[in-house]
């Protein structure tokens, strides 16, 4: 019981009369010690406990396997077809005949008798 009771005197800040910012350095500083204290470096520090480290394994490495590249597939090449030359067909030349002149006789006037081939004209 006397331990707490001097933790408590011991851990209640005096009466300061200054300015506010020399008020929040003075609880600043009081809060940063309260910390130490109970984090582990004052009074209440943790016990140090004395642990040895396990010896590390060394594993060989594993065995180097090399994958073959993968196969390279080029594209055939494009086949360029050429075209057909074009066919130039040239008509036969249309010949045009002159329509026949017509002829026109003149009548002939013969006598109509018999045996008697005259024409008169």
């Amino acid at each position: 019981m006397a331990a707490v009771a001097l933790m408590i005197v011991i851990l209640l800040p005096g009466v300061a009369f200054a300015g506010s910012s020399t008020d929040a350095a003075l609880g600043l500083g009081a809060f940063a010690v309260f910390n130490q204290i109970l984090g582990g470096v004052g009074i209440f520090g943790r016990p140090a406990s004395v642990v040895v480290a396990p010896q590390p394994v060394y594993a060989p490495p594993p065995a180097v396997v090399y994958a073959p590249p993968p196969p390279v597939y080029l594209a055939p090449q494009p086949v360029y077809v050429a075209p057909p030359p074009p066919v130039y067909v040239v008509p036969a030349p249309v010949y045009y005949a002159a329509p026949r002149p017509v002829v026109v006789y003149r009548p002939a006037y013969r006598h109509a008798r018999w045996g008697h081939h005259h024409e008169w004209r």
